[in-house]
């Protein structure tokens, strides 16, 4: 994502420099012989200064914002590294989706990752600023019509950044749910496998799924929504760029749907994430769904029944379950009888629904909150 971000830097008059580890020499090597971007085979805009890991402190040194676009893996390590500079620097942006586990075996957000790993570093973390939302790399570093949301507890701050960026292609919105942001990043790679599998389904039944897809969408958005109220983060993030937004766009042409294919087609995890790997093809998804399981178990394990579409894809991930039984069980599951009882008196209870009347209770208290 750091190449596709230089565009609209370099289009408003920042000065961009991009800092590779020692795992990014591929793609620097590219860039240096003049070539595109390996994976999303798009050349760097010629006004960034590209630096190799040795040269983190000339890369950093002046900045005024540095933007982090590693992995979730290999997050704690950055911000070991960048800790001696927070000082020097008005803002950090995030742009890694996931979650982190520390020695102890607890799960944490990334903010609460990153400082809780700078206090130990005897560092402050300046502000910080997480970037979320429907944006395929390639399309943005192409210029294509692109929407992000830019969230900052300090709302003054998103406001200001989310200026400084926009361009007529590229527009960002600012927000103040920091924590909406990023739960529902890596969640939605989650929910995007779900969805890739419903794909898979129909290649290989050669049977049409629209609907289960549209089940299982609507599911998702539910309970992306409650695991980020839960997690101290608004539900109605959801339904906006950062939620539905997202899925949309991964669920029909991410890495993740393209897994979930593979797994609706009959292949075995394991083999199909080794195969999308050796084809450069991270499945974020894979390493980030049971973290937020284990988070949610260690947090909020009261909502783990309320969830039943997050813990089919844990399941599926694992492979040790009947990938479309486990899939159609969560995305429509067994009316509760006492429910089914109380409808046929006209008395239903809306909330009871996973698939649709929980979003739309939401939707009817996030209305009245805004009529107030």
């Amino acid at each position: 994502m750091g190449t596709a971000l230089c565009r609209p830097l370099v289009d408003t008059g920042w000065d961009v420099a991009m800092w590779g580890t020692e795992y990014d020499d591929a793609v620097l090597d590219a860039y240096a012989q003049g070539q595109p971007h390996p994976a999303i085979h798009v050349p760097l805009a010629p006004q960034v200064k590209t630096y190799r890991a040795k040269h983190l402190d000339a890369a950093v040194r002046g900045a005024e914002v540095l933007a982090i676009c590693v992995a979730a893996v290999g997050l704690p390590d950055i911000t070991r590294r960048l800790a001696p500079y927070f000082d020097l620097v008005r803002a950090v942006w995030v742009l890694t989706k996931g979650f982190v586990k520390d020695e102890a075996g607890q799960v944490h957000l990334l903010a609460e990752a990153m400082e809780q790993i700078a206090v130990a570093n005897g560092a402050e973390l300046p502000t910080l600023v997480s970037i979320g939302g429907p944006v395929i790399a390639r399309q943005c570093a192409l210029s294509e019509p692109t929407a992000t949301v830019y969230a900052c507890q300090d709302f003054g701050a998103a406001i200001h950044y989310a200026r400084t960026v926009r361009t007529d292609y590229y527009r960002a919105f600012p927000a103040e749910d920091t924590t909406g942001v990023e739960v529902l990043a890596p969640l939605k790679n989650s929910y995007a496998i779900a969805l890739g599998v419903t794909e898979g389904i129909q290649e290989s039944t050669g049977s049409p799924q629209s609907n289960l897809r549209a089940a299982v969408f609507a599911q998702a958005i539910r309970e992306m929504s409650l695991v980020c109220e839960a997690l101290g983060g608004r539900p109605e993030s959801a339904i906006g760029l950062a939620g539905v937004g997202d899925l949309e766009v991964t669920g029909i042409s991410g890495r993740n749907k393209f897994f979930g294919m593979r797994l609706g087609r009959g292949e075995h995890p394991d083999e199909a994430e080794t195969e999308m790997k050796a084809a450069g093809h991270t499945v974020e998804g894979v390493h980030s769904t049971p973290l937020a399981m284990t988070l949610i178990e260690q947090r909020c394990p009261q909502l783990l029944d309320e969830l039943p579409l997050l813990r089919a894809v844990d399941e599926a991930i694992s492979g040790e379950v009947d990938i479309r039984k486990t899939l159609v069980s969560a995305a429509l599951p067994a009316y509760p009888a006492d429910n089914f009882a109380a409808s046929q008196q006209g008395k239903w209870n809306s909330d009871w629904s996973p698939a649709a009347s929980g979003l739309s209770w939401r939707l009817k208290k996030l209305v009245r909150r805004f009529k107030k």
